[in-house]
């Protein structure tokens, strides 16, 4: 009686376990007020790789800043914002042309969502024959969605050729993407786009241009020190000491 017990017991924790993985392919957490950061995982060469990205609650709707990076989470997401705060997603920006943040262009577009990225982004796309979004802003632009008003600004290539940030001033709500690293973060990543001479300097742009932020919401890892947009300078200031120094290859 007591084996039988104890094999009940072992499927019901597997069956839990199940759910709970299953349940946690997409983590939503409230950042502040309006804003939510949702978190998506992607395998990657062998390893699960989470992503950030957030959404903003308006008046007028649901603002995306960059898709799921697992694909079948593109309408997951879509559902548990309609019944979470009973609104439809009207708007959809991707950070750069990277998979983990522009790759939901083409599913967002067929739901009827605005798409939104400046035209670096839309040329990689285009001759990468990937889906593009609907409009091309300018490099530094100013929105207004409701009662939020959020600039979307181009400090030049780093991680990526075409990464954008977000800024929400009156909240002081910094969303990097992939441009900023987590304060975790032991070193500079995936670097096959990036410009790490240029990432310095564009680093510096942000730093001078939007002060004090009170939250800084990295592409990756953990999303809750202010000291990720520092540390990220620190890494990128390390890797070129490194390659200068000839420890790191070009």
């Amino acid at each position: 009686m007591q084996k039988v017990a104890s094999i009940v017991l072992f499927l019901v924790g597997l069956s839990n376990a199940f759910g709970q993985s299953k349940n946690n392919a997409l983590q939503i957490s409230h950042l502040t007020g309006d804003f939510y950061v949702y978190k998506t995982f992607h395998d990657y060469k062998g390893n699960l790789i989470s992503a950030n990205a957030m959404y903003l609650v308006t008046e007028k709707g649901v603002v995306l800043f960059d898709a799921p990076w697992d694909e079948t989470q593109f309408q997951p997401l879509l559902d548990s914002i309609k019944a979470k705060h009973h609104k439809e997603v009207v708007m959809c920006f991707g950070t750069h042309s990277h998979d983990d943040r522009s790759g939901g262009f083409g599913f967002y577009k067929q739901k009827g969502i605005k798409t939104y990225s400046i035209q670096l982004t839309d040329q990689i796309l285009e001759k990468e024959g990937k889906n593009r979004a609907e409009f091309v802003i300018p490099n530094d632009t100013t929105f207004t969605v409701g009662q939020h008003t959020f600039q979307v600004y181009y400090p030049g290539k780093g991680h990526a050729p075409d990464n954008i940030v977000v800024w929400f001033d009156k909240e002081k709500v910094m969303y990097g993407g992939c441009f900023i690293k987590s304060a975790e973060a032991k070193d500079l990543g995936y670097l096959g786009d990036a410009d790490a001479k240029e990432w310095k300097k564009s680093i510096k742009k942000v730093l001078a241009k939007f002060k004090s932020p009170v939250y800084i919401i990295p592409g990756h890892d953990d999303w809750t020190s202010t000291d990720s947009l520092y540390h990220t300078l620190k890494l990128v200031e390390k890797y070129l000491a490194e390659k200068a120094s000839g420890r790191k290859k070009s």
